[in-house]
Order: structure tokens, then C-alpha cells, then sequence
């Protein structure tokens, strides 16, 4: 249930996992690591997800921490786990150890950040908007802010909705082109007309790269794609399901 990237995994000191959405206690649609307590899911069966995911990255359940995720260029600097519960951002970054820093997703980019070396970390929320707002580089700023340097820091963005799955309308390609003509390069045209498929993870890699990092990752999964690995909002929106659950991604120190 708990896929690692390469480029996090060679780090010392690091504890990281992309959880899919096997493995858990939940039923129906939301089966069966659900971790949304956002959602319409019983919350004792989202408790107990997210107690697995604390388990497997070997820290107290307390201490995984997510946001009220708002799309935002938001980011918190994490001291202790109620500097999360609650607020509404997108980001965190710290330097403490035993603190998973997580992100929910159901087809937005969850992103995970660390400096090895310095003993900072970060995790993002990137939809669309969060990406296009700068969140990504808000977190690579907070996480120099705390003493990290750009050349060292390593960002993989996880399962998120791929291009081949992301049609939007003539609006919404207007919004990114008018922002920056460049932007034209992430969307082909789709079967409809005036519609595009536009990609996500190809921008938020970009973004990344703007902000100093020299080798951002995608590990190019498409959650929209893949019902049996994960949830996807577009494609419960598609199947007229009433509600979705959400996979976390979460990155901590080791204590």
C-alpha cells in the first residue's frame, strides 16, 4: 500500500511513503485506506487508516499531521502538531523529527520535499490551483527559510490525475495562457471541441524547476486511471458516486 520514490529513499534519516488506497478498514467507495476525515466515511474507520499510516512510517498517530487543504499558496512551519490540526493551508515544512508532514490527494499532486543533509522537510498539496498560485514555490522558500538549500533539496510529486485524463475547458486553458504564453505547452487539444487535455504533473514539475530544484520527479501514476490503486475525484464525479476517498502521501526526520 505504500509506495517509496527513489530520490527520498536514498536520503538518510528520511521516512516517506505514497499510500495507495489498499490496506485499510473502509467500506463501499471509500475502500479501503480512505484517510479523508473530510469525507462522509465513518470517522473510526479513518482513524484507524490513518493510525496505519502512522505505524508504517514509525511514527504516533497524533503526529500525522495534514491540513484543511484550501488550494492556496498557504505554508506552515511545523513545531509541534498543533501548529497543523485544523488550519487552512496547503503546505508545511519543520526540522523536527517524528512529525509526518501529509498531503491528501484524490487526483491533485501531492508533492514531498526534503534536504537530507539539513534536516529539512516539506509536503505540498498541489491541484491546479495550488500550482498555480505558487505553492510549490512557497514550500521551497519556507524550507530555505529554515536552512535548507535548493541545489540539495529533492521534490517527487506523487499519483495524481495525468494528462491522458484531464480535459478541461476553453476558460481554464485561458486562465494559465493569459498568466504566461509558455503555459500553452501543457495542454493538447482534446475530442471536444474548444476543450484541452491539460497536464498537471508536467506543470507542477515546472514549477518546481522555477523554484531551484534541479531534479523533480513524477512518478507517473495516474490516479484517475488506476480504480484498483486509487481514489480519483474526477472519476467519482464520472461514476455519479456521492462522495470520494482521499490517499495521503507523508514524508517525516526520523526521531
Amino acid at each position: 500500500m505504500r509506495i517509496a520514490a527513489p530520490a527520498l529513499a536514498a536520503l538518510e534519516g528520511i521516512e516517506h511513503g505514497f499510500f495507495e488506497r489498499n490496506g485499510g478498514v473502509s467500506g463501499g467507495i471509500f475502500a479501503s485506506l480512505n484517510t479523508g476525515l473530510g469525507s462522509q466515511d465513518r470517522r473510526e474507520d479513518v482513524l484507524e487508516n490513518r493510525r496505519r499510516v502512522a505505524q508504517s512510517l514509525g511514527v504516533a498517530p497524533e503526529h500525522l499531521l495534514t491540513l484543511h487543504q484550501v488550494h492556496s499558496a498557504d505554508v506552515v512551519h511545523v513545531r509541534e502538531p498543533g501548529d497543523a490540526r485544523g488550519v487552512r493551508a496547503d503546505a508545511m515544512v519543520t526540522t523536527v523529527p517524528g512529525l509526518a508532514l501529509a498531503a491528501l490527494s484524490a487526483d491533485c499532486a501531492p508533492v514531498l520535499l526534503a534536504d537530507g543533509e539539513a534536516g529539512v522537510i516539506g509536503a505540498a498539496h498541489a491541484g491546479w490551483g495550488g500550482a498555480f498560485r505558487g505553492v510549490l514555490e512557497a514550500t521551497v522558500g519556507a524550507m530555505t527559510g529554515l536552512g535548507a538549500r535548493r541545489p540539495a533539496i529533492r521534490a517527487v510529486i506523487g499519483p495524481c490525475i495525468a494528462q491522458a485524463s484531464y480535459e478541461v475547458g476553453p476558460e481554464f486553458q485561458e486562465r494559465f495562457v493569459s498568466a504566461e504564453a509558455a503555459n500553452a505547452r501543457f495542454f493538447v487539444p482534446s475530442t471536444r471541441q474548444g476543450h484541452h487535455m491539460f497536464d498537471l504533473p508536467g506543470y507542477a514539475l515546472e514549477r518546481l524547476r522555477a523554484a531551484g530544484i534541479e531534479e523533480p520527479a513524477w512518478l507517473g501514476l495516474d490516479t484517475c486511471a488506476l480504480a484498483e490503486r486509487f481514489f480519483s475525484y474526477r472519476r467519482s464525479v464520472h461514476r455519479a458516486e456521492s462522495d470520494y476517498g482521499r490517499q495521503i502521501s507523508a514524508i517525516a526526520l526520523r526521531g
